[in-house]
């Protein structure tokens, strides 16, 4: 576990859930931290390029937008998993792709904007080498958390 500083918990406790939609967020970030927006910056920076922040984005209510979400279960040859994670990763409605233990050993959720799209897609992916098996688990109701790591 790292030692963060004091700005990197401030940082990281805003950008969790308290990132201002303006034309220059950091700074906000930066006068709440009492600091400059440049090093809220280079400490974003420094906070990814050590794996501590994968990435900075939104979240969006799909339903409310017209998509239909699933979650997808494959059973998939082991040593066919990196390359069927790979080239699930290139659909742009995929938002979650994990290696799991037992015989369904790969998950991913995906989001489209028809069933027929979603038809399409999941076509393409048990036709991979080393796909063996695919469940097709429908979204009927959603669950959401909301989770933040808070740093003291």
């Amino acid at each position: 576990m790292a030692e963060f500083s004091a700005l990197d918990k401030s940082i990281l406790n805003e950008l969790q859930g308290n990132l201002p939609l303006s034309p220059r967020p950091f700074a906000a970030i930066a006068e709440k931290a009492g600091c400059s927006e440049e090093e809220v910056i280079d400490r974003v920076r420094a906070l990814k390029e050590g794996g501590y922040i994968r990435r900075i984005g939104v979240f969006f209510e799909s339903g409310h937008l017209g998509y239909h979400g699933a979650l997808i279960a494959l059973r998939v040859t082991e040593g066919c998993i990196p390359s069927v994670a790979q080239h699930i990763n290139r659909y742009p409605g995929v938002t979650h792709n994990y290696e799991r233990e037992g015989s369904y050993n790969l998950w991913f959720t995906l989001h489209t904007r028809s069933i027929e799209e979603e038809t399409q897609i999941l076509g393409e992916i048990r036709a991979l080498d080393g796909v063996e098996s695919l469940l097709n688990l429908k979204v009927k109701k959603k669950y959401k958390i909301n989770v933040q790591f808070k740093l003291k």
